[in-house]
């Protein structure tokens, strides 16, 4: 049974249709990647599985719910953003807990999990530090801490490797990977990136000009494209 559905989903910018008439279904403990060139409609459609966009037409759904119309807040979804989005103004502690308090989880589950979460990523002797304090790879990981202590339906990925070096990109990969793996419930994750796609999606949906124009296994992709676009993408 699919714990995610997206129906028909549309979404119109003035005159501009930057996602078009897409659908899909998440498995339970699926990972999907959306990959395609810079304004083909991967951010827009995760946003819009986030709440932080509207859909202008077609449908969401979270297991049997339809979830339109339900505030962001209210969706129980976990977000990891390209700029990592850590507030400056709190330690890492409190960055980390936020994802807790957010959703009024009682003080003795916070100091449960927080500890826990930064052991996983490292970044546990860091705690009381600033994000200014901090590299770039150490707040993508305050991010994805943030995300694990969440009990969430859907984890969605806005290329959080963009910002990264190379020499931190495969160490980020697999992190993101461990907390899919301790979480076991759906995550859809965007990028430009070929190999990254390849390398993390249990599926990869290939998107150009807000259609989603083949969607399957990176070995389907690789041996039976349905297109030009697809094959030398």
């Amino acid at each position: 049974m699919p714990s995610t559905r997206i129906s028909h989903l549309t979404k119109e910018f003035d005159t501009k249709i930057a996602v078009n008439d897409i659908s899909f279904e998440l498995g339970e403990h699926e990972f999907l990647v959306l990959v395609g060139p810079s304004g083909c409609g991967k951010t827009t459609t995760l946003r819009m599985l986030a709440g932080l966009e509207q859909a202008s037409s077609g449908d969401i759904f979270f297991g049997e719910k339809r979830v339109n119309d339900i505030r962001p807040r209210d969706r129980n979804v976990a977000m990891v953003f390209q700029d990592y989005a850590v507030f400056p103004h709190y330690t890492v502690y409190e960055n980390i807990a936020y994802g807790l308090r957010s959703r009024h989880a009682p003080n003795a589950l916070v100091k449960e999990r927080v500890p826990k979460a930064a052991k996983t990523f490292r970044i546990d002797h860091l705690l009381g530090r600033k994000p200014r304090q901090l590299s770039g790879g150490e707040r993508q990981r305050v991010a994805l801490a943030r995300a694990m202590v969440r009990d969430a339906e859907l984890y969605l990925y806005d290329e959080p490797l963009a910002n990264l070096d190379a020499q931190l990109r495969y160490q980020a990969r697999e992190d993101i990977m461990a907390l899919h793996n301790e979480k076991k419930k759906p995550s859809v994750y965007v990028t430009h990136d070929q190999s990254e796609a390849m390398a993390m999606g249990d599926r990869i949906a290939v998107m150009r000009d807000g259609h989603i124009v083949q969607i399957g296994t990176g070995a389907e992709l690789y041996e039976r494209p349905h297109s030009l676009f697809v094959a030398y993408f």
